[in-house]
């Protein structure tokens, strides 16, 4: 259940009580896409970076390991030593990101494989099946993805079948969730709202799916090829059509700048690959902008990666320290950069949610986002 603890213009505060805990909002879920984040994070190091949410995947765990082996294991929080709620995406963006290997029908999608080649089919049922296999704590309904720009014909089409697929998931959903064997019997479904960028397709759809009276809502298929501009003009006209009394989901998003805009515009909860994946490559975010520490001028630098963060690199090691494990490629390295940036994404959430609390959400987005652009890229 999901309770509006205080709004401060758009900008919502909330907290959603879950079978495994409550989840404070806005949230950023930390994306573990196969049971792990990557960059050799544990679940331990999981706790200690303020971690609410852990995000996996529905068709890479249905790939491997296989949901029936992580079931036979009593689900994803016993797989992965971990007792915080855990959403896992429908893979319906794997539909959209292997457009080369899959072939859409009504009853749902066929494709292989990419890691044998194997040929897979998923459709509704099955989502909800693997998802209630792996008992996470929040299912995403399946869905289709259109591309950002593709023509009216096409996205009319696929929000249509889209929809129809939500109402065979809640259906499925509800039949699981009674079974005796079921693991999480109290597993949310959140529906996903498409459109690309037509705002009276999004804004159509996002007032049926708030007639099926789902758990939570997402506004999906943004970020993937159309401009923030774009991705913000359809969040202003969308979200209002969703319901406030449940938590609204962006997928996918983002950089620290579209979470601020986000939540400007009514959205609890976030997810992106951004500070793990650039934390790899060495990049690492603070209240400064962005820095690359492969960069030459890291070289004698005896300061943490920011002065005050409390995350575990920065208490101990020094940029030069680090420059030079990503330099010899130690993993050390790697992991280092992932915690510091997964640690400054859940404080930023932190000090968002105490922004609105304050009633001063605002003037607090402008002084961050003026401070991040400082050096942004150097």
């Amino acid at each position: 259940m999901y309770e509006l603890l205080k709004k401060d213009g758009r900008a919502k505060r909330g907290v959603l009580h879950t079978v495994h805990g409550d989840i404070q909002t806005p949230v950023f879920m930390n994306v573990g896409t196969a049971a792990a984040i990557k960059g050799a994070v544990s679940t331990e190091d999981l706790e200690q970076l303020k971690t609410q949410v852990e995000l996996s995947n529905t068709y890479h765990l249905h790939v491997r390991p296989g949901d029936e082996i992580v079931k036979k294991l009593g689900g994803l929080h016993k797989f992965m030593v971990w007792n915080k709620p855990i959403l896992t995406d429908s893979g319906g963006f794997q539909v959209f990101s292997l457009a080369d290997l899959r072939k859409i029908k009504e009853e749902g999608v066929y494709f292989h494989s990419h890691v044998d080649g194997r040929k897979i089919f998923m459709g509704p049922e099955q989502s909800m099946q693997i998802q209630s296999n792996l008992a996470s704590t929040i299912a995403m309904a399946f869905d289709e993805c259109p591309p950002a720009l593709a023509d009216r014909n096409y996205v009319e089409n696929s929000v249509a079948r889209t929809t129809r697929w939500l109402a065979r998931c809640k259906t499925e959903m509800q039949r699981l969730n009674g079974l005796e064997d079921t693991i999480n019997k109290n597993q949310m479904l959140f529906g996903i709202n498409q459109g690309a960028v037509l705002e009276d397709i999004r804004i159509d759809h996002a007032k049926r799916i708030t007639e099926m009276d789902l758990d939570g809502y997402a506004v999906g298929g943004l970020a993937v090829g159309e401009t923030h501009e774009q991705m913000y003009h359809i969040l202003d006209v969308t979200v209002p059509h969703l319901p406030e009394n449940k938590p609204t989901y962006l997928m996918g998003v983002g950089t620290p700048a579209n979470i601020l805009e986000g939540v400007a515009r009514g959205v609890d909860f976030f997810d992106c690959v951004y500070p793990t994946r650039n934390g790899r490559h060495g990049h690492v975010y603070t209240n400064q902008g962005k820095l690359n520490l492969f960069n030459q001028r890291f070289e004698l630098d005896d300061r943490p990666i920011e002065e005050g963060c409390g995350c575990p690199a920065c208490r101990r090691y020094s940029r030069a320290y680090i420059r030079h494990l990503l330099k010899a490629k130690e993993m050390l390295g790697m992991r280092l950069c992932v915690m510091h940036n997964l640690y400054f994404y859940n404080t930023m959430m932190e000090e968002i949610r105490d922004a609105i609390d304050a009633g001063r959400y605002a003037s607090y987005m402008d002084e961050k986002l003026y401070g991040m652009s400082q050096m942004d890229g150097k």
